[in-house]
């Protein structure tokens, strides 16, 4: 009986130990992340100027020649990795929180599509873990499909960062990027534009369900000319992670958040999240709260070399009657009350 009860006690510690180690591994995924996404671009350019100061010099002066050789690239559906996109880190992400993708409907490998993202967030955690790694299956759940997700251009100019990116399948938000994308890279491409952009991270707040939509209409013109196929995705939560301080319009603090975005393409906010040692003190590391994707039904849309505005409008139109259905259906299976209303700005 003695030795039965040690050996009980030795598993006990063993899983004790175990979840802690898991929880700490899942904690080092994320922050790496986070600090990847605020400051690895600007790191990577301090230190490879500072190297060019250096005796090993020769080494930068081979990365940047490399870097001119390489320019354009991210604009010709980037370099993607596998072996990148599966690596375990990511599946420690995906459980931090956790983060989920859910399937409503087949895509047909012989077509191409622009999948509409909602909200932003602050980070964009759910699109990224979603569609830039394999953590929650997207290659399993649509086979034959190949996710970009767009991001900002700027990025792409930033040496280590933007190989880091493009290993993912991330691609530059802009005409050539998915031009390419859509029209010389054969069909089954799937391009993922956050379309709410820096505008809608400046109003993510915690138990608000809100999109900024209804002047964004760019995409459906690329869709138009290219006949690719519009899909709404909705994430439940992706609001939840961050707390930030919301400036009104007309403030002080929302014209410096404009300007930002006006001149350089992003918005500063002022956001918390929990601490890395304990969730009740103020961090970076977001706090660990479910994120659930849906991927809803595709809208056929028919390829027109030049759209005029009504057309554009109309499957606008569609695509918002679509999106708030796809919300309204999923909305009370995520925690949320049947009377919650999607507002869409």
């Amino acid at each position: 009986g003695t030795g039965s009860n040690i050996l009980s006690a030795l598993q006990d510690l063993f899983w004790l130990l175990k979840s802690k180690v898991e929880k700490q591994l899942q904690i080092i995924s994320v922050l790496q992340w986070v600090l990847t996404f605020l400051v690895m671009g600007i790191a990577c350019t301090l230190i490879l100027m500072y190297i060019l100061c250096t005796d090993c010099w020769a080494i930068a002066a081979l990365y940047l020649a490399w870097l001119v050789f390489d320019w354009n690239t991210p604009k010709k559906g980037g370099r993607r990795s596998q072996w990148v996109r599966n690596w375990a880190i990511w599946r420690y992400f995906r459980d931090y929180f956790p983060i989920r993708l859910v399937k409503t409907h087949n895509l047909l490998t012989t077509r191409n599509y622009i999948f509409g993202y909602h909200p932003h967030g602050i980070m964009g955690l759910g699109a990224f873990c979603n569609f830039s790694t394999e953590a929650t299956g997207v290659g399993q759940k649509f086979p034959g499909i190949r996710p970009y997700l767009a991001t900002l251009a700027g990025n792409f100019r930033m040496p280590i960062l933007r190989d880091y990116l493009m290993s993912g399948g991330i691609c530059p938000v802009n005409r050539d990027s998915i031009d390419y994308i859509l029209s010389k890279n054969g069909s089954g491409n799937a391009i993922v534009i956050v379309v709410g952009g820096a505008a809608e991270s400046l109003n993510c707040t915690p138990g608000k369900n809100s999109v900024t939509l209804k002047n964004r209409k760019g995409f459906v013109k690329l869709a138009l000319c290219h006949g690719a196929d519009l899909v709404p995705v909705y994430s439940f939560g992706e609001n939840e992670v961050y707390k930030q301080v919301i400036f009104e319009e007309g403030s002080w603090g929302r014209w410096v958040q404009k300007k930002f975005q006006k001149h350089i393409g992003f918005a500063p906010c002022i956001f918390h999240g929990r601490g890395l040692f304990s969730s009740n003190t103020w961090g970076l590391l977001p706090y660990s709260k479910p994120i659930t994707t849906v991927v809803g039904e595709p809208i056929t849309i028919p390829k027109i070399d030049n759209p005029s505005q009504k057309e554009v409008d109309f499957y606008h139109s569609i695509y918002v009657d679509s999106l708030i259905k796809l919300f309204d259906k999923y909305k009370s299976k995520f925690g949320l009350p049947e009377t919650e209303v999607l507002e869409v700005n």
